[in-house]
């Protein structure tokens, strides 16, 4: 019974962690890190690379705007078959041959 418990009050500070984490503007590595599922080694890789949006301060530390972070996630968005289906369509109701 008193590992249940324990298992939820980690399951409850786990919720809360992250609840805090969308409140923040600007992340550290660390919060970027799990805000974005990867490991800090590929972050940093990344950033050296640049090819994440990145603040380096002083040139130590990095940070992240969420904001940047949600854009650069929602990138290269990949069409449904469906949204294709309809765009061809379009297309072809617009230019017909002559």
């Amino acid at each position: 019974m008193e590992e249940i418990i324990l298992q939820k009050l980690a399951n409850i500070e786990m919720m809360l962690q992250e609840q805090n984490l969308l409140k923040k503007e600007v992340l550290n590595l660390n919060e970027a890190c799990t805000y974005l599922d990867m490991s800090a080694s590929h972050l940093y890789k990344m950033t050296s690379q640049k090819l994440i949006p990145h603040f380096c301060p002083q040139g130590k530390k990095l940070y992240f705007k969420r904001e940047e972070l949600d854009e650069w996630l929602q990138r290269n968005r990949q069409s449904s078959t469906d949204e294709i289906e309809t765009m061809a369509a379009n297309y072809l109701l617009t230019n017909k041959r002559k």
